[in-house]
């Protein structure tokens, strides 16, 4: 029957198929079959039989033959069809170099267009606004081989609510176009979180945490933590901080909005919060007590310190003399700030300390300010804590630049660590912002908590 000589030969072939593939797995995993084999006969050898017992004798079961048509194209008709498919987009990003040229802008992205390329190089906005500019968003669309459709550029300035984006797109003819448009930037959260191994920066590089926020950390928890010196390995902290962002991708880092330290054994959090009807907002504990000092422990951001409050080999004179004060190491030009409110006492030239400024607090306090490059106050201006007075320089008696910072109590010179770290708080939270706050710290400690799962899961 042709019906059953097509059954016979249908399962002949399926099983020589699967003797073939039987011998070559015995062949490529001959040790592996033989202990597989060796597991059934031992294990389930008694099962299957005693099933097989209980079956019928293959010869006695009803053959029943069914033929179905089975209609299959033709080789140039699947062909046909694979060529009729719709053509696709693909897309690639990346972020702009310093030493970027069109055709390394292009490979980049995974464009092949020699027009577009030629264009790039040409066109007046393309070579403004993206050759050479470092650190800029880029996203290109192409077709499947690989032609530009359209690449554009995202940008924002460190301050603004507002970026910049550069569009260069093929036109109907062929050809390409270029504009530049401005668009507001929408503000988005990111959760993250990191373990001290050696340093604060190699945790947050880690955990693609920006500096900027590495350094909002250190300034937030500066009142309770010393960075410099008392970080110890498996310090862990979690965060959760704005984004800002521009059509879905992060251009920067906003503000940190809430934060948990683990430093020693000991945890410290804050809070990002701003009153109804307030002028501006500050850092609280999650219990409401303000982390506002009334000195901040360094007059430059978080950065490198060559030498703390000891003696030291002075550097002109190489004779151990009493260093009192802190020297903060940092390019020249970078700016220093005052640690509290005061009133500028004296800004000029003194021997030995270059450019030196005093400002004066309550209760006899003065600090000084030395080897500037810059003095951007004058003897009587008040300045409020925090506000940029100069910048770091190697004027005076220095060899190379940095910040000389001094703390004086009655005339004698205090560790100006100690100082800051035991001033006094400022007002904690308002009774009438309370239940606002409350609900506010209820949130965070929710995401402070899933920022610590994550980060927790990506140490595993």
């Amino acid at each position: 029957m042709p019906g059953v000589t097509l059954l016979n030969n249908g399962l002949t072939t399926a099983c020589l198929l699967l003797l073939d593939r039987l011998k070559q797995s015995v062949q490529k995993h001959p040790k592996r079959i033989t202990a597989a084999v060796a597991t059934l006969l031992l294990t389930g050898g008694g099962g299957a039989f005693a099933v097989a017992s209980f079956a019928p004798d293959p010869a006695d079961l009803p053959v029943t033959t069914v033929s179905l048509p089975v209609q299959s194209l033709a080789g140039d008709e699947q062909l046909s069809s694979l060529v009729d498919m719709p053509p696709f987009a693909l897309y690639r990003s990346d972020t702009t170099r310093g030493s970027d040229t069109a055709e390394s802008i292009l490979q980049r992205l995974g464009v092949a267009d020699p027009a577009a390329a030629a264009f790039l190089r040409g066109d007046g906005l393309v070579r403004q606004q993206l050759l050479g500019r470092s650190g800029r968003s880029i996203s290109a669309e192409t077709t499947d081989d690989h032609r530009l459709v359209r690449l554009t550029a995202r940008w924002a300035p460190d301050e603004g609510s507002q970026f910049q984006r550069l569009v260069v797109e093929r036109k109907g003819d062929g050809s390409f176009a270029s504009r530049t448009e401005t668009a507001p930037l929408t503000v988005g959260s990111r959760l993250a979180g990191g373990i001290i191994r050696s340093s604060l920066f190699a945790a947050t590089d880690a955990a693609s945490i920006p500096d900027a926020v590495a350094i909002q950390l250190a300034e937030v928890f500066s009142g309770d933590i010393d960075f410099r010196r008392a970080l110890r390995k498996d310090d862990r902290f979690s965060v959760v901080y704005e984004t800002l962002e521009a059509d879905g991708e992060p251009l920067r880092s906003g503000r940190v909005l809430s934060a948990e330290f683990q430093n020693g054994g000991k945890t410290y959090s804050a809070i990002w919060f701003q009153p109804p009807g307030a002028g501006k907002g500050s850092y609280y504990t999650l219990d409401g007590q303000s982390m506002r000092r009334a000195y901040l422990t360094s007059p430059v951001e978080f950065s490198r310190v060559s030498s703390g409050f000891a003696m030291r080999l002075h550097p002109i004179h190489k004779t151990w003399r009493a260093h009192l004060g802190t020297d903060f190491a940092a390019p020249t030009g970078t700016a220093v700030r005052t640690v509290g409110d005061g009133v500028v006492d004296f800004a000029g030239v003194q021997n030995g300390y270059g450019n030196v400024i005093y400002v004066k607090h309550r209760n006899q306090h003065v600090t000084v300010y030395a080897h500037l490059s810059r003095i951007d106050v004058k003897k009587g201006q008040a300045v409020d804590q925090g506000q940029k007075i100069g910048a770091v320089g190697a004027t005076g008696w220095a060899t190379g630049p940095h910040l000389h910072f001094e703390f004086r109590v009655n005339g004698e010179h205090r560790d100006p660590m100690t100082i800051a770290r035991e001033s006094e708080s400022a007002q904690p939270v308002p009774v009438a912002a309370r239940p606002a706050f409350d609900r506010l710290a209820a949130n965070m400690r929710v995401q402070l908590s899933s920022a610590e799962q994550i980060m927790q899961a990506s140490a595993e």
